[in-house]
């Protein structure tokens, strides 16, 4: 499922945000995050998603407000919601009835306004929603076909009852009424009545005086009073908009720096990381170490690179599936001299699946390949914000059911350098029910801080495994400065 606009990687290598590295040292003595029904600390920012509602008229051009909003305030991941997706299916006698235009379409019970809720307060709570698609050629629901959306951080609603229904609006942080007079909204809904829906100007005309113009007046205006901001739609609005715009990218960057503010407190020391039963590092033998060498030699060619990154890439990956459970086989077991093994054992690898961070994450593939050949591969693109740092969830793509198909799932990332991609990606599989304990983190290289953000978040639930942690007194006197540098992925696919 796509998540956002921008879709690319940065090719060249990319320096962590240091803010989130300089800030952590002096929050020593903050006291942990609230544990919250998940088992974690970490709140991402589609827990708290920012809701526009949008309302007005039909015709009133609520539709162009809400679509400037959206592409004005450039936030991923923002949905735009129209509530005309939500009209109640009709039996066979009320479609009859709408071909002939004998059907009122504009009355608030022609929604189904407990679904919409349902939908939306789904989307408030950080969960994912599936919400119908609806025709207005056929009138009706389309079969089969549905909308899905997960990791939302802004939401705009808009449809011509979107203020009318109080456990709606009551989930909204904005609401915008869009005001218009109804001679100008008949012809601007007859405009597109006839252009797109292919309808004819005298059944247009009957359905406005029948139905759109008495609701109008009777149910939609009077929402008007449940709106904070009104924008008139004929005369130039472009200020008032403007200002509701700046308005919203202004809440949006409170809840953006909130966010990364939550990541800096994340990092606070409590133990040392050789004390946390969950944190394993590859130890430091002479085959590792040699690899670790060459990984950091600026002369190496990149065959020789991906050469040695993919042994000790298979090194960890066995690592991480040394304790799987094992069952003791069915069928009996008979070596080439005709012996018989005694209890033996077999693994189902068929319940590991691996979710790789794209492209850093991607580094692994041919070492899990090598490990499992069949093994299960998802995908999910987070990115951070090149002005502000956080971290933004673009897609996730993930094998169906994870939480029940799967005992354990790999995390992939070739480098935690401030932890919060890590994080978030935890959250989704969270949020798709998996449980903490399944999750095992493989990263070759990881900061002290990184690491500390990631067990304080998830409160030491999640198992780690890495080749080598850089500590924070290395990064503080900048003794390290590579390791704040994302390079793995860009040596590996030959992108510097």
């Amino acid at each position: 499922m796509n998540k956002g606009t921008r879709a690319g990687t940065t090719s060249a290598p990319r320096p962590a945000h240091d803010h989130l590295h300089q800030k952590s040292r002096n929050l020593s003595n903050v006291h942990p995050a609230t544990v919250n029904s998940s088992g974690t600390c970490y709140m991402p920012p589609w827990i708290t998603p920012y809701f526009i509602g949008v309302g007005g008229t039909s015709g009133s051009g609520k539709t162009s407000i809400a679509a400037k909003i959206v592409s004005s305030i450039n936030t991923p991941w923002t949905v735009l919601i129209s509530l005309d997706n939500f009209y109640k299916p009709l039996n066979q006698e009320e479609r009859d009835q709408a071909f002939k235009n004998d059907y009122d379409f504009d009355q608030p019970e022609a929604l189904d306004l407990d679904l919409a809720y349902e939908c939306l307060r789904a989307l408030k709570e950080g969960k994912k929603a599936v919400m119908p698609v609806y025709s207005f050629i056929h009138h009706n629901r389309v079969p089969d076909k549905n909308i899905t959306v997960y990791g939302a951080s802004v939401v705009v609603i808009e449809g011509i009852y979107a203020l009318h229904d109080k456990r709606i609006t009551d989930l909204m942080d904005l609401k915008v009424y869009v005001d218009a007079d109804l001679d100008i909204c008949l012809a601007r809904r007859l405009s597109r009545d006839i252009i797109s829906r292919g309808r004819d100007l005298s059944s247009c005309l009957q359905q406005w005086e029948r139905f759109v113009k008495p609701n109008a007046d009777k149910f939609v205006k009077p929402t008007m009073k449940n709106a904070d901001a009104i924008l008139p739609s004929m005369s130039d609005n472009s200020i008032a908009t403007k200002m509701l715009i700046n308005h919203i990218q202004s809440k949006l960057q409170h809840k953006s720096q909130n966010h990364i503010n939550e990541l800096i407190r994340l990092g606070h020391e409590s133990v040392p990381l050789h004390a946390l039963h969950n944190i394993h590092q590859l130890p430091p033998t002479n085959q590792v170490r040699s690899l670790q060498t060459m990984i950091l030699n600026n002369n190496l060619s990149r065959d020789g690179f991906v050469f040695y990154f993919d042994r000790i890439a298979t090194i960890l990956v066995s690592n991480a599936l040394d304790n799987i459970a094992a069952t003791v086989s069915e069928t009996e077991v008979i070596t080439t001299s005709g012996y018989k093994v005694d209890t033996p054992l077999v693994v189902n690898f068929d319940k590991v699946t691996a979710i790789n961070i794209v492209r850093s994450g991607d580094c692994f593939m041919r070492s899990l390949r090598k490990t499992i050949p069949n093994i299960a591969i998802g995908k999910l693109l987070i990115q951070s914000d090149s002005q502000t740092g956080e971290p933004q969830l673009h897609c996730e793509f993930l094998p169906s059911n994870i939480h029940e198909n799967f005992e354990q799932v790999l995390l992939m990332d070739a480098q935690i350098i401030s932890g919060a991609a890590i994080i978030m990606a935890i959250q989704v599989l969270v949020d798709h029910g998996v449980e903490l304990s399944n999750i095992k983190v493989i990263a070759y290289l990881a900061t002290e801080v990184g690491i500390r953000r990631i067990i304080n978040a998830f409160t030491d639930k999640v198992s780690i495994y890495t080749g080598e942690i850089i500590s924070e007194k290395a990064m503080q006197e900048n003794k390290c400065n590579w390791a704040r540098v994302r390079f793995i992925d860009s040596r590996y696919f030959g992108c510097d």
